[in-house]
C-alpha cells in the first residue's frame, strides 16, 4: 500500500513521463518533462527504490560533493506534483527517471498505484526516436493510444506498431490493462544530429502536450534555444555536399509526402491553432512569445551528408516511417547519429517547429491535420 503524505489533494490530475534511455533521443522527452517541472516548480514527493529496477553497472550511481561532504545519487524514478493556475487550475504529477534495467512490470504497476492513489484521469507518455526526417523542416510529432474511444475523442491513432519497445510501449499497455486512459508522444529526431540536446525536438513535443491536455505551457528560452540549434546545424550542414544532398532528398520526400494533405480542412485546423498560440494572453508562452508554429529561417541550400544508418532499429521500427520520410527503418534513439552526428550536438538552429500530431510515432504520412502521420507508435505500440 502506497501512502502518499504531504500531498495536496489534486485537481483534474494528468500523469506526464517521459524515460531516458532507448526512448529518449536527443534527450527531448526528458528534457521536456525537466522544463515543465522547472517552469512550474515541482516539488518531488516520491522516488522509487533504485534497488529493486536498475542495475547499477548500466546505470552507474554518481558521488558528488556537498559542502565538502561526498554523497552519492542513484539513479532512479521520481515523481513530483506541480499546479497550473489560471482560470481553470489543473494538477500534473510528472515523472522522470531512467528506462528500468529489470522488472518493468512490478515498475509500471508501482507507477499505477501512484497514479490511483493521486486519482490521475489520464497517463501521457512522450518518446523520442530517430527518422529519416530534415532538420529544416517542422518536427514531426505523433499521438497514439491502445484506446479506441480516446482516439476517437482527441484525434489520435490506434497503435498499430509491431515489434521490439521499451519501457514506453510497456507502460501505455499496462494503462490499457489498468483501464487508465494513456496517450503516447513520440517526436522523431533526424537521425544525422542525434546528439543531445534537442531543443526543437523538446518544443514539439511540448506545443503537441499543450493542445493535448489544454494547457499553456510557458516556453522560456525554449524557441530561441532551438533557432540557434537550426541555425548551427545549417552551418555545419552547409560545409559538407553530401550532407546538402541528402537533407534535399529527405525534404522532398517530406514535402511530397505532406502536399496530398494540404486540404482546406487541415490548412484551417492548423490557422485555428496558429490563432490560439498567437491571441494576446492565449498562446502557450504569452503575447509575442514565438512557438514551434513559427516558419523557420533556413538556408535553402543547407543540407545533410547522408551518414550510415545505425545498425539497430529506434525504438520502434515503425513501417509508416519508411513511407514519408524515404525511410526503411526507424532508428535506435541511442544510436549514435554518424558522420553529421556532430551536428547534433551543435548549439545552434533557427526554428521554431510547428507541432505535427502524426497518428503514430514515428515521422511518417500526413494526418488530416497537415500534421506528420505514421505507422508509428514507438513504445507506445506495445
Amino acid at each position: 500500500m502506497i501512502e502518499l503524505e504531504g500531498v495536496p489533494e489534486l485537481i483534474d490530475p494528468v500523469m506526464v513521463a517521459a524515460f531516458e534511455g532507448w526512448n529518449d533521443a536527443g534527450d527531448a522527452a526528458s528534457t521536456a518533462v525537466a522544463h515543465l517541472d522547472r517552469e512550474w516548480k515541482g516539488e518531488v514527493f516520491a522516488a522509487l527504490d533504485a534497488e529493486d529496477y536498475y542495475d547499477f553497472q548500466v546505470n552507474r550511481p554518481t558521488v558528488f560533493l556537498d559542502n565538502g561532504v561526498r554523497k552519492i545519487t542513484w539513479p532512479t524514478t521520481r515523481l513530483s506534483v506541480v499546479r497550473v493556475g489560471g482560470d481553470k487550475p489543473r494538477d500534473l504529477v510528472l515523472v522522470r527517471g531512467i528506462e528500468p534495467s529489470m522488472r518493468w512490470r512490478s515498475f509500471c504497476n508501482e507507477l499505477l498505484a501512484f497514479a490511483h492513489e493521486l486519482g490521475v484521469e489520464m497517463v501521457v507518455i512522450l518518446g523520442a526516436l530517430l527518422g529519416d526526417t530534415p532538420h529544416t523542416r517542422p518536427v514531426p510529432v505523433s499521438g497514439v493510444t491502445s484506446d479506441p474511444d480516446l482516439a476517437r475523442t482527441m484525434d489520435l491513432e490506434e497503435t498499430r506498431y509491431e515489434g521490439p519497445t521499451g519501457i514506453v510501449g510497456i507502460l501505455q499497455e499496462a494503462c490499457t490493462h489498468a483501464g487508465v486512459p494513456a496517450v503516447s508522444l513520440w517526436a522523431a529526431v533526424p537521425h544525422y544530429v542525434s546528439q543531445p540536446p534537442n531543443p526543437k525536438a523538446t518544443l514539439a513535443l511540448l506545443n503537441r502536450l499543450e493542445d493535448l491536455i489544454g494547457l499553456r505551457i510557458p516556453l522560456g528560452e525554449l524557441p530561441e534555444d532551438a533557432r540557434a540549434w537550426q541555425v548551427g546545424v545549417d552551418q555545419l550542414a552547409a560545409e559538407d555536399s553530401e550532407v546538402a544532398e541528402y537533407v534535399q532528398t529527405l525534404e522532398e520526400a517530406r514535402d511530397t509526402a505532406e502536399l496530398p494533405e494540404a486540404s482546406g480542412e487541415a490548412i484551417a485546423r492548423e490557422f485555428e491553432r496558429y490563432l490560439r498560440r498567437r491571441e494576446p494572453g492565449t498562446g502557450p508562452g504569452g503575447p509575442g512569445v514565438a512557438t514551434e508554429g513559427d516558419a523557420f529561417l533556413r538556408d535553402p541550400g543547407s543540407g545533410r551528408t547522408r551518414p550510415p544508418k545505425p545498425t539497430q532499429p529506434g525504438p520502434e521500427s515503425v513501417p509508416g516511417a519508411e513511407a514519408a520520410e524515404g525511410s526503411e527503418d526507424a532508428r535506435d534513439a541511442d544510436a549514435p547519429g554518424p558522420s553529421a552526428g556532430s551536428a547534433a550536438g551543435s548549439p545552434d538552429t533557427d526554428t521554431a517547429a510547428e507541432d505535427t500530431d502524426a497518428g503514430t510515432e514515428p515521422s511518417a504520412g500526413t494526418d488530416g491535420d497537415g500534421d506528420t502521420d505514421g505507422d508509428a507508435d514507438g513504445e507506445s505500440g506495445k
